[in-house]
């Protein structure tokens, strides 16, 4: 008795199903058929509603809503293989485009493996890049550029070098000291330059590092050097912009930037403690 009715409620889900994917549905003539399933990612919402509607007990036996109150939420049987494998073949072939289409990505994959490309995809929308009061904006690099020039003010440099000189002149500020950052066009790319102080353990320290605004492959592409240097003294760094993929409080975390001891920044500013004046120089190449 059990199992004609656990079958003729497998046989309905299996019918509504077919309904739902198009192959004998009269309702909607521009859903496709079973035979191409390519075209069944138009619409990821049947998908959700399946998903809610199809119960499966741990041996892998399908049952509706209905029936799942009447055994009592237990499986009543552990010796026979009842999986509906045609359904499970179904739900198997469903294939549905990325929600980041409009970003320029066109796959289309497996719903079981949609929410984990999704996470990956190399055309998801970049955060924010900047440092301060949490900022949620997210979209492509044009449209971050944009924000970060009206609504946070950031300056837009164009060349490949540059020579900044950084200046604080309250010495109550001096352990605290940070600074606009600035966007480089270069290379018909741009890239995001921070200085800031850190703390390294109990002791401050101003750190310099530039982010490149794009995903990683192609931030490893490139490579930029820093300076600063007075009264003789000279200091060099040489790196790899980091992707805004990474997070600010990552890149600051790793110490992968150019650290300018406090002990020498007060050095190249001249020693008296009471003002920091650093010139930055730089600038950023294309590695063959």
């Amino acid at each position: 008795m059990f199992l004609s009715s656990l079958w003729a409620s497998t046989v309905g889900q299996l019918l509504k199903l077919k309904r739902w994917v198009g192959v004998s549905s009269k309702r909607n003539q521009n859903v496709a058929t079973t035979s191409e399933p390519r075209k069944l990612g138009t619409s990821s919402s049947g998908v959700r509603e399946h998903r809610r509607k199809k119960k499966k007990c741990p041996n892998g036996h399908t049952l509706c809503s209905n029936w799942k109150l009447r055994v009592h939420k237990r499986c009543p049987t552990r010796h026979y293989d009842i999986r509906c494998s045609a359904l499970v073949k179904v739900t198997e072939s469903l294939e549905l485009p990325c929600k980041y289409q409009i970003f320029g990505c066109h796959d289309i994959v497996p719903y079981y493996s949609k929410l984990e490309h999704e996470k990956n995809c190399q055309f998801r929308p970049y955060n924010c890049p900047c440092v301060g009061p949490e900022c949620h904006v997210s979209g492509d690099i044009r449209y971050l550029v944009m924000h970060l020039m009206n609504d946070h003010k950031v300056d837009v440099h164009d060349g490949c070098t540059f020579n900044h000189i950084y200046i604080q002149s309250n010495p109550q500020e001096v352990k605290n000291a940070t600074w606009m950052p600035m966007i480089f066009n270069c290379f018909d790319r741009q890239f995001y330059f921070h200085f800031e102080t850190v703390h390294l353990g109990m002791a401050p320290v101003y750190m310099a590092f530039l982010r490149f605004m794009g995903d990683e492959t192609e931030a490893r592409k490139f490579r930029y050097s820093i300076e600063v240097g007075s009264n003789g003294r000279k200091q060099i760094w040489q790196g790899v912009p980091r992707s805004i993929r990474d997070s600010h409080r990552e890149v600051l975390d790793s110490h992968d930037g150019f650290i300018i001891p406090r002990v020498l920044a007060h050095l190249f500013s001249g020693g008296d403690r009471q003002q920091l004046k650093l010139d930055l120089a730089g600038g950023i190449w294309k590695e063959q």
